[in-house]
Order: C-alpha cells, then structure tokens, then sequence
C-alpha cells in the first residue's frame, strides 16, 4: 500500500507527515501482543522475567524447553462482564488471545533444574548454568 493512501486511510494530509514511518503504526497491534520481557545473568543462573498481569498461572501459562529452547506461553480470555460493554463511555484497551515468547538459553543450561514463581503479575523463570572451564584441546600438526 503506498504512503499515501495509508496517510488518506489515517486522516493525515500528506504535507503534514512527509517522512512518517506509517508502516510501524499498521503493526503496532501485532507488537503489542507479544509477551514483554526481561533477561539477566545472576551469577551463574539465567534470569527470565514476563508480565502476565491478570492470569492464573496453573491454568493460562506454559512453559517448555526444547533443543535449547525456553518457551512460555500464555493466554489470556475475555470474560463477559454482564452489561458493561453495553453502558455509554465503556472502552477497553486489555489485550486477549495468545501471547509467546522463546528465549535461547545458554550453552551448559541445566534443564532438569528450571525453577519458575509466579508474583504480581510477573513470571520469573531460573534456569541455572553450569560454568565449565575451557578445556585446552590440542591441534596436532602434520608435516608436508
């Protein structure tokens, strides 16, 4: 779709937003439903953190490690209010559906010892790594 037609769709004279990045603003929605996160070291533990205000964890959150691979995933339902979508003024700006996220862990991961609480609203996945020394290999050489 060109710049100008998506300007026309949005109500934008032209003039005004020459260089606007439009393109963002047509898929901000899809941004906005992808679980935020947060990601740290502690010593020698991976730290993954999610916002999932609102949800049960027992229920509405999965988390899975496959071929090195973190993933939570969560969901989050709508639930009919009786009347107040009805009343005058009413707006909503919750997101509901499907939310993922999939994290590389390191190398030296220890799957069997991935620990994950659920708080206020934020999900803390531990995953502790194993440190190991560089073991020096030696490269024989062969003569010509």
């Amino acid at each position: 779709m060109t710049t100008l037609v998506r300007r026309a769709r949005l109500g934008l004279p032209e003039l005004l937003l020459p260089d606007w990045p439009f393109e963002a603003l047509e898929n901000w929605s899809e941004g906005a439903r992808m679980l935020r996160i947060e990601e740290f070291v502690d010593g020698q533990t991976l730290v993954v953190r999610a916002e999932l205000p609102g949800l049960d964890p027992d229920k509405d959150v999965e988390i899975t490690v496959a071929d090195g691979v973190l993933t939570i995933a969560a969901e989050r339902r709508e639930e009919s209010t009786e009347g107040e979508e009805g009343k005058a003024g009413y707006r909503s700006e919750f997101h509901y559906g499907s939310f993922r996220r999939s994290v590389v862990l390191p190398a030296g991961a220890t799957v069997d010892e991935i620990k994950a609480t659920y708080d206020k609203g934020v999900l803390e996945v531990r995953v502790p790594t194993v440190v190991q020394a560089p073991v020096p290999q030696k490269v024989p050489v062969t003569s010509t």
